[in-house]
């Protein structure tokens, strides 16, 4: 990694539902080349009641988590004009998120942008294109903290997006709350993702794809899992049923008898695995690979362009 000390940093700032996430990054050779990665898992979703408030635990986490990435941002020298921050679904929805922006402004020095669902979807795509190889039309799911992205495209092109409201750690709080957990909690999941679905199944098929590249944190856990056991990283229905069967054998929420699994990704495997098993019965889908960037990869390449615009 070559960082020059005469060109400028900039950071792209991912505010999701899940985790918060930070990548810095110089141009070189025209490129963007990230020279520093900072994540948290802030589980933001996990925190919003019945009011539709954040919790103030929860509501503090993620401020801790922006000044440490506010150290980091000193730490590199960032300019202030050479951030982008951006937040997703769960900003979207609380009640109190006027009190969260307003707490975040002084330590982070910089506004958060809210964005809208289908922007964070157009976002995950480009992400998605600048660092995955292949060609021909995709499917490019993002699986969430709170919601899910669909987006189908071809080369740069966006053909059709959309953003609903489900994701691993809503389905924590709805279906997946208690262990051991059971097979109807999974066809309980499944029956939520086809109502969600409904609306666009049709247009989803009519659009079709040649292949289904996942850009999510429940597809990482499932291909970490898959790397610590040195087997291939394309995502099946056999292996997630086997991952389903290996979840209902758990006696502790911990999951820790699930090889492979570390310990931040467990509270949200069994929702992942659920909802990834639901997608792939309800869209016929035969095999998903991973990824290299989305939504983080997306901004830091809008940012890219700014930067070079001056």
């Amino acid at each position: 990694m070559t960082v020059s000390a005469t060109l400028p940093c900039y950071a792209a700032i991912t505010l999701g539902s899940n985790s918060f996430n930070m990548l810095v990054a110089q141009t070189l050779d025209g490129q963007p080349t990230i020279i520093a990665k900072y994540k948290q898992k802030v589980r933001l979703a996990e925190g919003i009641g019945e009011d539709n408030r954040l919790a103030e635990h929860v509501l503090q986490r993620g401020l801790d988590c922006l000044q440490m990435f506010a150290d980091m941002l000193e730490k590199h020298q960032v300019a202030q004009q050479h951030v982008a921050v951006f937040a997703t679904a769960t900003l979207r929805v609380i009640s109190n998120a006027a009190e969260f922006h307003q707490r975040a402004l002084p330590i982070l020095g910089h506004p958060i942008e809210v964005i809208s669902g289908l922007r964070e979807a157009e976002l995950i795509y480009q992400g998605m294109a600048a660092t995955t190889e292949g060609d021909g039309q995709r499917l490019v799911i993002d699986i969430g903290g709170a919601s899910t992205e669909f987006i189908i495209g071809n080369g740069n092109e966006v053909l059709f997006k959309t953003s609903l409201d489900f994701g691993c750690v809503r389905f924590n709080q709805q279906f997946f709350n208690q262990v051991p957990h059971q097979l109807q909690h999974f066809e309980q999941a499944k029956a939520a993702v086809s109502d969600a679905l409904l609306p666009h199944s049709e247009l989803l098929r009519e659009l079709g794809w040649q292949g289904v590249v996942g850009a999510s944190g429940a597809v990482q856990s499932v291909v970490s899992v898959l790397n610590h056991r040195e087997l291939s990283e394309i995502i099946t229905l056999k292996v997630l049923y086997r991952f389903r069967d290996e979840v209902l054998a758990q006696k502790n929420e911990s999951l820790h008898h699930i090889q492979g699994l570390s310990e931040e990704k467990a509270p949200t495997f069994a929702s992942g695995i659920a909802i990834l098993i639901a997608l792939f019965e309800l869209l016929d889908i035969e095999s998903l690979n991973l990824s290299g960037g989305a939504l983080r990869e997306g901004v830091l390449k809008m940012l890219a362009d700014r930067v070079e615009l001056g």
